[in-house]
This record gives C-alpha cells, structure tokens and sequence, in this order.
C-alpha cells in the first residue's frame, strides 16, 4: 500500500493525521467526511476482477467507505460524439443549439417529437436510453437554466422534505 492510501487509511480509521517534519512527529485531530474518485487500472473496468483489483485499492481501506458507486460508461460511439461536440462548443465559444432554452411539450407534458408522439411511448420493445436520444437532425431544447435557477430557489425555499423511520432504517 502506497504512503497515500497509509494516511488516508489512518484518517479514516483513527480519524488522526501524524504529520513528521523537522524532526517533530505531531499527531492532530481529523474529523472529516472523505469523498473519493478513482479510475480503473488501464482505463476500462474489468468485470471479471474485484473493485480493489480494478482499482488498485488496499480492500482494508475500500472497507472503510461507508457507499462505493461504480460508473460504467458503455461505449456509445454516437453518445460520445454529440457529447464532445456539445463539450467543444461550450469551452470554444461557439454558439450551439444545446444552449438554447426551449422546451417542446404535448398538452400532458411528455416531450414532443417531430410525429407529435412522446419518445417514452415509441418502441416499447427499446431500452429508455434509446428512445431518449435525440437524432442528429433534431435539435434538443432542455429545460432552460434560468428557470432551472428559480426552481432550485423555489425548492430552497418551500420544500423540506422529511425521511419516515423507515426509510432512515433502510438508510442506516
């Protein structure tokens, strides 16, 4: 186990961090919430190996984690190619049609395609990822950012929601 994953490992369990410099060895307090993201070893995951294999990662100190997610990116070449233009546009200051605004909706609020159909009711036989992408011929109007802000103050605001016991047990 690399000096790193020693100090992480030792915040985490004695919540202590020992600090050596100059000859004083020093021990202080370290009461923290540790967030951590790590990619896999060689860039892709290995289904066939463990998350401390795929990670490099002492399982003593993967243990200590209170949640692990793993995110696994399924190569899309289409996906990957409209989120790098939309990535290439933004950082180059190109104007493109994903920073417009304007949603299109049916009377019940589904999104309306170019047939007047819902996308979500196409093709049942089609996983929802593929009936929510948008063809390249078509532009894409998500819900636009400054209604976005005055929803998340709303939210702020008015909505407090409040956890049953039950949900906190199945949390704990």
């Amino acid at each position: 186990m690399g000096s790193q994953h020693q100090a992480l490992l030792e915040a985490m369990e004695q919540q202590s961090i020992s600090i050596a410099k100059a000859g004083i060895v020093c021990t202080l307090p370290a009461r923290t919430s540790i967030l951590e993201a790590a990619n896999p070893v060689g860039g892709h995951y290995n289904k066939g190996k463990t998350v401390s294999e795929n990670l490099k990662m002492n399982s003593a100190l993967l243990s200590r984690f209170d949640l692990v997610f793993i995110l696994l990116d399924k190569p899309d070449e289409e996906m990957d190619c409209v989120l790098s233009e939309h990535v290439m546009s933004l950082h180059s200051g190109r104007k493109r049609a994903f920073q417009k605004a304007v949603a299109r909706r049916n009377e019940d609020g589904s999104i309306a395609t170019s047939s007047n159909q819902s996308i979500l009711s196409l093709d049942e036989d089609q996983s929802l990822m593929e009936r929510l992408k948008i063809p390249s011929h078509e532009t894409f109007d998500p819900v636009p950012g400054q209604l976005l802000r005055k929803y998340i103050g709303y939210a702020r605001t008015y909505v407090h929601p409040v956890l049953s016991p039950e949900a906190v047990k199945v949390l704990q």
